[in-house]
């Protein structure tokens, strides 16, 4: 078993390795996401200084101040988060049957509605300012679209297992313990977690991807099961849970498409908030929590419901929350909610699951230890091929090599493979 274990983990270490490196890096890059983005388009996120007797606009104002210097787009999310020296932004939506926009990003001078900057939101070609949309399409689907997103959703569900296989194969083999005693197994175990800094580069190679796994093994397993409920959430992570714990569900799914598409909310957008607000305080009331923040306002055309999220005292991440109430854009009667925390273990879970490889919590140090698992996932890839070659040289036969001393050249022992 340990034989065909050592052979699995290492072909799927080879096959997976060139998609982790990537996962790896864009990984670290993603932890300063909005800093870099920001960093890379100043103009586009920073609004100038304002006369102390100007107030910035009402959301909803600046939405249709955005519908009307963009008659070809509908405007279906609404920003309600409000940051001091921060321009607004709206995601931008083609009209049905017209065809795809040139761009589905602005932002917007929340002071006079005015639209500063665009973008069509992961398209590099339009230079710079699209680089960390585009790092992140990179990261999650290859920018490939769905199909890259399912090739990275195999890659993750294999990582997932390989966690597992790859931290049982550094554990010593169970075996009898002589009359005299003998060192226990976990003091058999204890080496696989040093380096051996003064045992040659091979060793030291060896050393960096058996210990760089098991240190942050925790880490990588989170990471690697939550690609697989980024990229194949309903396929495989959703029914998995569902087995598992008990989860609430999208509520978004609860209400069936119409017949035809509404474009606008037909009870309109500041009455619908309105009312998705009165059920977001029935919702705190009930559920026992407290809203810190509003965080956006999104309407569904194919369904004709209007999904308010908050920040709540339920939620994990610091910048958007995932508490929300969904309503009937004609009526404002509810559909359904969600709290992130708190009711099913399920939802818990997922939770905290998608915020960690997010940096979302927890500031500088969580942002920090990310990117240096990120860098980690790459360095174990790279130390795994490493290892591979190295063992493929040592079996090759080489004169040269046959009068060296055996294990000085060719790498780490077959005992520490698990053989």
């Amino acid at each position: 078993m340990r034989r065909i274990l050592v052979l699995g983990h290492r072909w799927a270490g080879l096959v997976m390795a060139g998609f982790l490196v990537l996962a790896g890096l864009t990984g670290a890059l993603l932890a300063w996401y909005h800093e870099l983005d920001e960093a890379l388009s100043p103009a586009w996120f920073r609004t100038a200084p304002a006369p102390s007797d100007r107030l910035p606009l009402d959301p909803l104002t600046l939405r249709e101040r955005v519908a009307a210097q963009r008659p070809e787009a509908l405007v279906h999310y609404v920003s309600l988060r409000r940051a001091a020296g921060e321009n607004a932004v709206f995601y931008l939506e083609a009209r049905p049957g017209a065809p795809p926009l040139a761009n589905d990003e602005v932002f917007v001078d929340p002071y006079s509605g005015r639209i500063v900057g665009e973008r069509r939101w992961g398209d590099i070609g339009q230079g710079w300012g699209n680089l960390m949309p585009f790092v992140y399409r990179l990261h999650y689907e290859l920018a490939l679209g769905r199909v890259g997103a399912i090739v990275l959703g195999v890659v993750a569900l294999a990582w997932t297992v390989d966690c597992f296989v790859g931290a049982w194969l550094t554990m010593p083999a169970r075996r009898r313990r002589a009359a005299g005693g003998g060192p226990g197994w976990w003091s058999r175990w204890a080496p696989a977690w040093r380096l051996r800094l003064r045992s040659g580069a091979s060793r030291l190679n060896f050393d960096l991807h058996r210990a760089g796994g098991l240190w942050p093994w925790a880490m990588l397993f989170v990471l690697a099961w939550s690609s697989v409920a980024f990229n194949l959430g309903d396929e495989v992570y959703h029914p998995v849970m569902r087995t598992l714990f008990a989860m609430q569900g999208d509520p978004r799914d609860l209400a069936p498409e119409l017949p035809a598409p509404l474009a606008e909310p037909p009870m309109g957008w500041a009455a619908g908030l309105a009312a998705a607000r009165r059920h977001m305080d029935e919702l705190a009331a009930r559920e026992g929590f407290a809203v810190i923040e509003e965080s956006n306002l999104g309407y569904d055309a194919a369904k004709g419901t209007l999904h308010l999220r908050v920040r709540s005292s339920l939620d994990v991440a610091e910048r958007l929350g995932q508490t929300g109430v969904v309503i009937d854009a004609r009526d404002g009667r509810l559909v359904g909610s969600f709290v992130p925390t708190g009711k099913a273990a399920g939802d818990t879970i997922t939770t905290w699951l998608l915020a960690l490889p997010m940096a979302a919590m927890w500031g500088l140090p969580m942002k920090v230890f990310v990117s240096v698992v990120g860098v980690s996932v790459a360095l174990l890839s790279a130390t795994g091929v490493v290892i591979w070659w190295q063992r493929r040289r040592a079996r090759q036969p080489d004169p040269a090599r046959a009068v060296a001393r055996p294990g000085s050249a060719a790498g780490p022992s077959s005992e520490e493979f698990g053989r």
